[in-house]
């Protein structure tokens, strides 16, 4: 039975309704009990885009870069996902396959260790064959000539085989000297470092006495051995930059604006052209980490390079040379300002020492 029910007059801001959505708030003019089905819809619809707003996004915003911006600025923008909401889902999506992803151990231990295994596995050899050899000796038989020339065979590959274990034993131990010469380096190089650090720390508590909080959290950080102190700054970079390089949007924009003086763009339309980009960016940074072909993450690398400058001059309509020279200036300025950010992400960690 259907719980749907015709209301005359709409239940938000009580409009006379004459259509199945209201004139003044577009409301529905049907309302119905809440169902899954309902909840599946609306976020099929929404971030899915069931009436094609995704794919023909993409389309735009992949294929034919600064387009989208365009379209957006001639104002046909009902048929396109809203740029704030396209640059979070993307953004989101990167930080979370980053998450997933990040780390990969290698195998380069596990291969010696199985060299060096095998190696060792071969010793026996020698102790075989000489038991063999004195087994036909006891029973008195007198060796043939293909004994003979097999037994002289046998030898020579045993001798073979113990000059290589020599030389790989040699290679162990010169290993083994160097590494002992590299741990007494650093741990001298480690003493001179604490006396750095001991000088920088009271240079920076200091700096920290009208601010109680931060100089309270760096004496905790100090307390930490120096894996955990790793942790902590590593632990705030993964938490913080995303918040960071968000906020990094009106620099994008700002950088635009003065980039492109006299161009008669306001600075919406910059800050447009910014989420649009950096949308791009993470979808294609998402696309590289799923992507576990050399040569199709080569190909993304190249578009990611080449998207930039081919958006900027289809928005601002420069010359190539202009969009060239105002690239290198936006990428070198907008490098440093991510480097700050993410720096200032990694030190926000400390917040969380003893919490």
């Amino acid at each position: 039975m259907s719980t749907a029910a015709k209301l005359d007059n709409c239940a938000n801001c009580e409009t006379p309704l004459s259509g199945h959505y209201c004139s003044h708030c577009g409301q529905e003019a049907v309302l119905h009990h809440a169902s899954t089905r309902e909840f599946l819809h609306e976020f099929i619809g929404h971030y899915v885009a069931l009436e094609g707003k995704l794919w023909s996004s993409l389309r735009l915003l992949i294929l034919k870069p600064g387009e989208l911006t365009n379209e957006y600025i001639r104002g046909r923008r009902v048929r396109y996902v809203q740029p704030l909401r396209m640059y979070l889902t993307f953004s989101v999506l990167f930080f979370a396959l980053l998450k997933l992803t990040g780390g990969g151990g290698t195998h380069g231990d596990s291969k010696l260790e199985g060299q060096t295994t095998a190696a060792k596995a071969v010793a026996p050899a020698r102790v075989l064959a000489d038991t063999v050899a004195a087994e036909r000796d006891k029973l008195g038989k007198p060796p043939t000539p293909e004994d003979a020339a097999g037994k002289s065979a046998a030898k020579e590959a045993l001798a073979d085989m113990m000059s290589e274990m020599a030389a790989e034993d040699a290679k162990s131990e010169m290993r083994a000297a160097k590494a002992q010469e590299s741990a007494a380096t650093d741990a001298k190089a480690e003493g001179k470092e604490n006396v750095d650090l001991n000088i920088n720390e009271e240079y920076i508590d200091g700096k920290l006495t009208d601010w109680p909080l931060l100089r309270r959290q760096w004496h905790a950080l100090n307390q930490l051995p120096p894996e955990e102190q790793v942790k902590v700054f590593k632990n705030g970079m993964s938490h913080y930059a995303p918040y960071a390089i968000f906020l990094l949007m009106p620099v994008f924009a700002l950088l635009l604006k003065v980039l492109y003086l006299g161009s008669g763009r306001r600075f919406g339309e910059h800050m447009l052209f910014a989420l649009h980009t950096n949308a791009f960016a993470f979808l294609t940074f998402s696309l590289i980490l799923l992507a576990h072909f050399p040569l199709l993450q080569f190909a993304l690398w190249c578009w990611l390079i080449g998207y930039l400058p081919w958006a900027m001059r289809r928005v601002y309509h420069s010359s190539r040379f202009g969009t060239f020279a105002r690239w290198s200036v936006l990428m070198l300025a907008y490098m440093i300002a991510l480097l700050f950010a993410v720096m200032i992400s990694a030190g926000m960690g400390i917040l969380s020492v003893g919490h």
